[in-house]
């Protein structure tokens, strides 16, 4: 039994259209947006058809860096079978709670990986919009661009471009650096 995709519905796109900000997005999940990654519906057309999409923006610093870090977990965690079984506890102030020696070393191991990784270049990002029908509700776009930050004004460019088919993605390759705070 298929379900039907409520993002479809024009009733439902009437609803959603008359939710939108003056530059035709909504901000969804407030509590996980930040600087470099905002979650936001607009609505626009696909395949010809009119549906609201449920998208994610973020800055290609932060997927360099998501990169960066999948590659060093899985790194990690086939040098220490028990890597994915750590957990981490915090103290009454929220504070980590002190480290095993184990845990330490893993720690460590998995920050030198990082910079290694970064050293060496081996990861690059490039601007990107990928599309996702498999949602229960709309389609999803998940788009990376190289931005300092993901602010309205970013996020209205994009709807505009990406709904008036102007879309212009950047294809050069880039790596960032981290920073000694992020991986301390």
């Amino acid at each position: 039994m298929s379900t039907i995709n409520e993002g479809y519905n024009p009733d439902t796109i009437k609803i959603y259209k008359s939710k939108l900000n003056a530059e035709g997005f909504m901000l969804t999940e407030l509590e996980d947006n930040g600087d470099e990654y905002v979650n936001f519906m607009f609505v626009g057309s696909f395949k010809g058809r009119e549906v609201i999409f449920d998208a994610v923006i973020y800055t290609l610093r932060l997927n360099h860096h998501s990169e960066l870090y999948e590659i060093a977990e899985r790194r990690t965690s086939e040098k220490y079978p028990e890597f994915n079984s750590m957990t981490y506890s915090v103290d009454e102030n929220g504070d980590l709670d002190e480290l095993t020696e184990k845990e330490e070393e893993i720690g460590l191991y998995m920050t030198e990986l990082i910079l290694e990784l970064e050293d060496e270049g081996e990861i690059k990002v490039k601007e990107h919009v990928d599309v996702d029908t498999s949602l229960d509700f709309g389609v999803g776009l998940d788009i990376g661009l190289n931005v300092d930050e993901v602010t309205n004004e970013v996020i209205a460019d994009f709807v505009a471009n990406y709904n008036s088919n102007t879309l212009k993605l950047d294809d050069t390759l880039y790596a960032f650096e981290t920073s000694d705070s992020e991986v301390d």
